[in-house]
């Protein structure tokens, strides 16, 4: 068999989070009524006329700072032609020639390498609507509330060359366009989905293989698992002397499979042209000015900055990092507590509350948990006050009932013990209870300190100071 390589790029559609439609004034809240986001304009009525939404604009000139890019201060909305039930006036209106953004990259971390990706274009589009097929009826329904939904299309270059490349510079996209609050990155409602190119040639050879474009993958793990499946399709297809046909294919999650869509369509298959009725699109120099003052702390500056904070491994620091939800929560408990102990609380017992109570860790806000109480609790343990296993262990209910930890651990009589006389007291009574454990220690077997540091943590329930307590037991064994 020959071996081969994958030649794998995406286009990335991000729903930008504008409160109005690209065009007209429809809302684009989700979930509506069918049809009820919908006016002359994105529904393509003759004659109605499209007026650019300067937000979208705005936005889609963040997103082309934040990946690098030269953005073109003139660019030109185009016909898009194609027939679809759910696109009424049979044209998207998308960029072409002339988009707003072009000539970028992205650096993303992939198994310990640094990997560039170029990005060729990202261009402003608005979006379709969306078909319903009813089940148990030989019927289909066009809901147009998704019509006219401002689009940005990051295309990138085809630099990557495996499944785990993709998905790595996938949610670099993901976590730059949230952090910008460019989008809401909800996955499951279309916000945030792809498009992925792949094809295969021969290692050492430069021509690329045919490719296939798997559509409107949406969330990681599909991403992942379509573009592998497709990689292993098409190298059987070769191995058996077949060609690779040039097509778009739909991804089935259940089945980890993909199937033909539809033959694949090129620019000129679209007729491009300059839409007519809309001006050309001017960005000033102001505007520009403007933007790039506020532009965000990007995800990959603030790993950096945590490393270097909190003195965490890189890996911890991206964790952190994943939502700016989650990283504003750390930053903001670790200015009032030391923050590499912040750092451990948060990505152990706090991830693990989300998980287990189904609350997203991207958003802090759902949280009863405030910053200040984290921070407090740090300072608990660090002053003595409580032991670290009581402090995991109370961390629950911190988190589920928002309390601020000095309190209830005073209200429930969990404050540590670090009086002397009373611990010496536990101490003996558990040398006394245990001979044949003290000889052995006295025998060289000096692991056993544990066992007397458990046996003396059991009878004061965890309240005992461990410093102390192995302090005195060294002195009286």
């Amino acid at each position: 068999m020959a071996a081969y390589e994958a030649v794998i790029g995406l286009e990335v559609h991000v729903q930008l989070a504008t409160a109005s439609k690209l065009f007209c004034s429809c809302p684009t809240t989700f979930g509506q009524p069918a049809n009820a986001n919908v006016c002359e304009v994105c529904s393509g009525m003759p004659g109605a006329l499209p007026v650019p939404n300067r937000q979208a604009v705005h936005f889609a000139a963040l997103v082309g700072l934040a990946t690098n890019c030269a953005i073109n201060t003139r660019s030109i909305f185009a016909r898009k032609n194609y027939f679809y039930p759910d696109l009424p006036s049979g044209y998207q209106i998308s960029q072409f020639e002339l988009p707003i953004c072009e000539h970028g990259h992205l650096e993303v971390d992939v198994d310990g390498r640094r990997k560039r990706v170029g990005i060729t274009r990202i261009h402003m589009e608005n979006d379709a609507g969306k078909n319903i097929h009813a089940q148990g009826e030989n019927l289909s329904y066009v809901d147009l509330n998704r019509a006219g939904t401002p689009l940005v299309e990051i295309v990138s270059e085809p630099d990557m060359r495996s499944a785990a490349e993709a998905v790595a510079y996938l949610k670099a996209l993901y976590n730059i366009v949230t952090y910008l609050g460019v989008c809401d990155g909800n996955m499951e409602e279309g916000s945030f989905r792809c498009d992925a190119n792949v094809s295969l040639r021969p290692v050492g050879t430069e021509p690329f293989g045919t490719r296939t474009e798997l559509k409107n993958l949406n969330s990681f793990r599909n991403v992942q698992r379509a573009i592998e499946y497709e990689i292993a399709r098409q190298q059987d297809v070769l191995d058996d002397g077949d060609k690779v046909v040039q097509e778009t294919r739909l991804y089935d999650a259940v089945k980890n499979t993909t199937a033909s869509m539809r033959s694949k369509e090129e620019a000129h298959d679209y007729r491009y042209f300059p839409d007519p009725d809309i001006l050309p699109i001017d960005i000033t120099e102001e505007e520009m000015t403007r933007w790039r003052a506020e532009m965000p702390e990007l995800p990959q500056v603030r790993v950096t900055r945590f490393v270097a904070m909190a003195g965490l491994p890189e890996a911890e620091a991206e964790v952190l990092v994943q939502s700016k939800g989650l990283a504003d929560f750390f930053e903001a408990a670790a200015a009032k507590a030391d923050p590499k102990k912040v750092a451990n609380f948060v990505l152990g017992p706090l991830l693990r509350e989300c998980n287990a109570r189904g609350l997203s860790a991207a958003d802090p806000a759902a949280w009863a948990m405030k910053p200040e109480a984290l921070a407090e609790l740090v300072r608990l343990v660090d002053g003595g006050t409580i032991s670290a296993k009581i402090a995991n262990d109370i961390f629950g209910d911190i988190f589920e009932q928002g309390v601020m930890p000095e309190a209830y651990v005073k209200e429930k009589g969990l404050v540590q013990i670090s009086d002397t006389s009373a611990l010496e007291a536990a101490v003996d009574e558990v040398i006394a209870a245990n001979p044949a454990e003290v000889e052995a220690y006295r025998g060289g077997k000096t692991k056993l300190i544990s066992f007397f540091v458990g046996q003396i943590m059991r009878a004061t329930k965890g309240k005992a100071n461990p410093a102390l307590v192995n302090e005195l037991l060294a002195k009286k064994l």
